[in-house]
């Protein structure tokens, strides 16, 4: 692909509400540009959903989300075929059953391929969904078609969506799935990028209540027996939760007020405190 082409469209460089490293800005417009799904992996509040929206906004698409669970097919994001609705309909209704096209839902995928305009469509959490997934998918993501049997058609995409697949990395994809598309992972922000990215939705803050708060948050997150470390969103609720209470902002570190908006399992809590209990036992030593 030419130089011209490349320029056309590398345009994203984050969003109003959305702070993105250089690295995953050339990511995205990689993607962009060589027309392949955009795999995005990291921790749990790195921003891989949120990612999504702000290229939506940035390029001023809209934004198709199929959200995977445990349970979903990929048959499901191409079409529904509703047969209990046309089966009521031949015993109870008066229309013509025999027109099968009118039982036939399109699934997020069927909307992203007939929308008249390009579209953002994420995928989010296809680690969620079986290991048959992401290869059940591979034809449609890389031809952008698929057939319908019962009405004998063929949905091509009039304009290839952008495609944007998040993954908590729960489970490994398959290697065939993963050849199709460009990949990037987000790493969890260092204190300076953090704090770039709270300013961002708290431009007003008080100096000393963030930067408080983030030693407190660090501190929290680098705590060897924390099984779910707090996440970005968890941190921008704890700053709105600590600036509503007007609380002293010297207890931020000393007594971590609000833990609960930060910790979210018994055992974490239950770690937190049994280090608090060994700091407080130092002689002469205050916690934090």
């Amino acid at each position: 692909m030419g130089k011209n082409k490349m320029k056309e469209v590398s345009n994203f460089k984050g969003s109003s509400d959305y702070v993105a490293s250089r690295e995953l800005m050339n990511a995205v417009n990689v993607a962009v540009a060589l027309q392949k799904p955009l795999l995005i992996k990291g921790e749990p509040g790195t921003g891989k959903t949120m990612l999504a929206e702000a290229i939506a906004e940035s390029m001023n698409k809209k934004l198709i989300i199929w959200n995977i669970k445990s349970t979903t097919k990929a048959q499901e994001g191409l079409y529904v075929y509703d047969t209990v609705q046309r089966l009521y309909d031949s015993q109870f209704g008066e229309g013509d059953v025999s027109d099968i096209k009118k039982y036939i839902k399109l699934g997020k995928l069927g909307e992203a391929f007939t929308s008249e305009e390009q579209v953002v469509m994420l995928i989010d959490e296809i680690d969620k969904a079986d290991l048959e997934f992401p290869n059940d998918l591979l034809w449609e993501l890389d031809k952008m078609e698929y057939h319908i049997p019962e009405t004998k058609e063929t949905i091509r995409a009039k304009h290839r969506p952008i495609v944007i697949i998040t993954s908590n990395a729960e489970k490994e994809l398959p290697d065939a799935f993963l050849r199709r598309c460009i990949f990037h992972y987000i790493e969890f922000p260092d204190q300076e990028k953090m704090e770039e990215i709270v300013r961002v939705h708290y431009p007003n803050i008080q100096e000393n209540l963030l930067q408080k708060a983030m030693e407190a948050f660090y501190y929290i997150r680098g705590l060897k027996d924390i099984q779910k470390k707090p996440s970005t969103s968890e941190l921008l609720d704890w700053l709105q939760a600590l600036t509503l209470s007007g609380i002293s902002v010297d207890k931020i570190t000393t007594e971590i007020p609000f833990l609960g908006v930060l910790l979210k399992k018994n055992q974490d809590m239950e770690s937190l405190f049994d280090v608090k209990n060994r700091k407080s036992n130092n002689s002469g030593y205050r916690w934090r």
